[in-house]
């Protein structure tokens, strides 16, 4: 069950709780794929440009672009232009905490499943 202020303060907005869902399910979404995971694990150690991102996780310039693109829409990532590039960072205010909150919580009560250990 949701908290019962964000379903006051989205109706308030004139959001419906279908819609407050949607929204979850896009924000999770987003977490759900490696690639957007490891660029906001390199973004964990300071803000980087297209090109120092494709170098440190092999990946091609298409496939970076487009998950930064979804990284900024849903507010992971923050970009700036500095001269001819353009360089991205983790929301401090929001997403680089809630990393750091996930990767201890994972580090607690997830990787001894992956490890095929019991709690």
């Amino acid at each position: 069950m949701t908290n019962k202020s964000i379903l006051q303060h989205c109706h308030k907005e004139g959001i419906s709780e279908p819609e407050l869902y949607d929204a979850y399910k896009v924000f999770f979404g987003t977490l759900v794929s490696q690639s957007r995971l490891r660029i906001i694990n390199l973004l964990k150690t300071g803000k980087k440009n297209v090109s120092q991102i494709m170098e440190s996780l092999h990946m091609d310039q298409t496939n970076v672009s487009h998950d930064l693109a979804r990284l900024r829409r849903c507010g992971f990532v923050i970009s700036e232009v500095k001269g001819k590039f353009r360089n991205y960072r983790l929301n401090e205010a929001t997403i680089k905490p809630l990393m750091h909150l996930i990767d201890t919580h994972m580090s607690q009560y997830c990787v001894h499943i992956l490890r095929g250990e019991t709690a």
